[in-house]
């Protein structure tokens, strides 16, 4: 079966700072993949290639959520990613402060409905009633990520970890095949890390979803991951199992010695 996401010699250069070198990498149907490497790897813009924030240079970025006949996004700009069935989270969350948590996954809602400018002005029933959904389905999300009881709560309020779990109800709300998980674990406490791993987990047997993360708490990546990529200066160095990757001499040299287990 096709990839539901390819990178292919996928480049992408700042001035004379390649970023990204000639880099492969497939995500498949319902798996979760990891892409880790040491600060300044080129994780984080090999997610912004992919999400359209940055067109790369040369490469091809193609998607098949169906895993029929792929489709070229290069290019494609973030809006347009996400209509396609990508979305992602960021290592530095990007909430609507001053909106309510229901409010948050509501906008996340909005690329799958359909009332136009028109329906919006005059509230004809076909947009009461799709607006009336959105509400119902964002319900539904919150309380799967644990958090529906603060649904009228302003996003600023909340807890770091219930903002982690806003940000990825509003991402799921856009009904991805593919969900992007940026340094998910950042900045949280053990048991925070411990609930994040359960509510992954669960997103990705209840929701069907693929999902690929970068992350740096190699205990997260190694119980929760299918298969694991690793990349040193914009380059991909291994590939494979956990077991594969956790004694591999190249990632050990890349991390100068770190202990890939803690």
């Amino acid at each position: 079966m096709t990839p539901v996401l390819q990178a292919k010699k996928l480049t992408m250069n700042f001035g004379g700072i390649r970023a990204l070198d000639s880099l492969d990498l497939d995500v498949r149907r319902d798996e979760i993949v990891a892409l880790i490497g040491p600060n300044g790897a080129g994780k984080t813009t090999f997610f912004n290639c992919v999400t359209g924030i940055f067109k790369p240079s040369s490469g091809d970025i193609l998607i098949s959520p169906n895993g029929g006949k792929s489709e070229r996004i290069n290019g494609l700009k973030p809006n347009k990613v996400t209509e396609k069935g990508m979305a992602r989270t960021f290592q530095n969350i990007r909430l609507f402060p001053n909106m309510t948590v229901l409010e948050n996954v509501m906008i996340g809602r909005h690329c799958r409905m359909s009332a136009g400018i028109l329906g919006a002005v005059f509230r004809n029933r076909a947009t009461v009633k799709e607006e009336e959904e959105v509400v119902k389905t964002s319900h539904k999300i919150l309380k799967k990520v644990g958090i529906r009881d603060l649904a009228d709560e302003r996003a600023e309020n909340l807890s770091y970890g219930a903002q982690r779990r806003l940000e990825i109800a509003r991402a799921i709300a856009t009904d991805p095949f593919l969900l992007l998980l940026d340094e998910p674990a950042a900045g949280m406490n053990p048991q925070e890390t411990k609930e994040l791993v359960d509510l992954i987990r669960r997103i990705h047997s209840e929701e069907r979803i693929s999902i690929l993360l970068i992350e740096h708490d190699m205990k997260l990546v190694m119980t929760l991951s299918h298969r694991i990529f690793v990349m040193d200066n914009g380059r991909k160095i291994a590939q494979g199992t956990p077991l594969e990757i956790r004694n591999h001499p190249d990632v050990i040299t890349a991390y100068l010695g770190e202990d890939i287990d803690a």
